[in-house]
């Protein structure tokens, strides 16, 4: 039976920074992502799908839990001694669990940048492009603005320094010229989250010389940045670019949902931001993939 047409209940979120989309925000989301793939399909980046969780061993050789100890989300399992317990009704939430030694992603280019270790980029440098699950424990939740689970594109640059600033550079060209389309008003500010450690000489050159750019809706809602990692992931991981050395890093990181956030703040309603979405996508060179997730 077609029940496209019957009105559907309310969709709640079934907990705190947990929300279930329906169908037009939903539609909303897979056409924005689709948008935003056409930064990837400029640069030619091909589409990559990242590991659905991330070694703590290989994360904290990143400086992750010097930076983002409190984002992060562990993967555990429950002890065995649980399994009885749990069999005959037993509370879940009061069952031991057991360190997996792995993460949730809260970023998608860590695991592009550490399913590339000890490789060797080549002299021309490789762009690759990518949406994921993110998960980020935080202070509170606020509607699509704040998520503990989110979608997180990413177009990512390894090579060398002069071809991050020419790929940051086309990164921030297209966040505007497609926010311009889409009505939205974004204002582009420095932000303060490296990720290197905060003490450290890398953080204090940052001060200086900021590494990364967030483009903000008019609720001050950062929807998009513009990422420069300097050659610090290519240290870390022992990723080289040819005769250039270590590999020098940056990506362009998209909040799909946050993108939908924006729309419907711009245009009052998902059903307007839609109509709007869908006047603009015959004239974006691209197409309305859906989100390939890591799940």
């Amino acid at each position: 039976m077609n029940t496209s047409t019957r009105p559907l209940p309310p969709l709640r979120g079934p907990g705190a920074g947990l929300l279930a989309l329906d169908p037009v925000h939903t539609a909303l989301l897979h056409g924005l992502d689709g948008l935003l793939l056409g930064l990837a399909e400029q640069v030619a980046a091909p589409e990559c799908l990242g590991p659905p969780l991330l070694p703590a061993a290989g994360l904290a050789r990143l400086d992750y839990f010097r930076n983002f100890p409190h984002l992060g989300v562990p993967a555990g399992r429950f002890d065995a001694d649980a399994f009885d317990a749990l069999a005959d009704g037993g509370a879940p939430v009061d069952a031991p669990l057991r360190a997996t030694g792995h993460l949730l992603p809260s970023a998608t280019c860590y695991g592009l940048l550490l399913s590339l270790e000890g490789q060797d980029v080549g002299e021309e440098g490789l762009r690759l492009s990518a949406t994921g699950r993110c998960f980020r424990n935080e202070t509170h939740y606020e509607g699509l603005r704040r998520l503990h689970g989110f979608h997180m594109r990413e177009v990512l640059y390894l090579g060398t320094k002069d071809g991050c600033v020419e790929h940051l550079d086309r990164g921030g060209r297209f966040v505007t010229d497609l926010a311009e389309r889409l009505g939205l008003d974004l204002t582009r500010a420095a932000a303060d989250d490296p990720f290197y450690d905060r003490q450290g000489s890398r953080a204090r050159l940052m001060a200086l010389d900021p590494v990364k750019h967030e483009y903000s809706a008019s609720d001050g809602t950062a929807i998009a940045s513009v990422n420069r990692h300097r050659n610090f992931f290519g240290d870390r991981l022992g990723i080289n670019a040819g005769t250039h050395g270590s590999a020098f890093s940056a990506c362009v990181a998209f909040g799909v949902e946050r993108w939908v956030h924006a729309m419907v703040l711009t245009h009052g309603s998902a059903e307007n931001a839609l109509a709007v979405l869908d006047s603009v996508r015959p004239r974006a060179d691209t197409s309305a993939l859906p989100i390939r997730s890591a799940q």
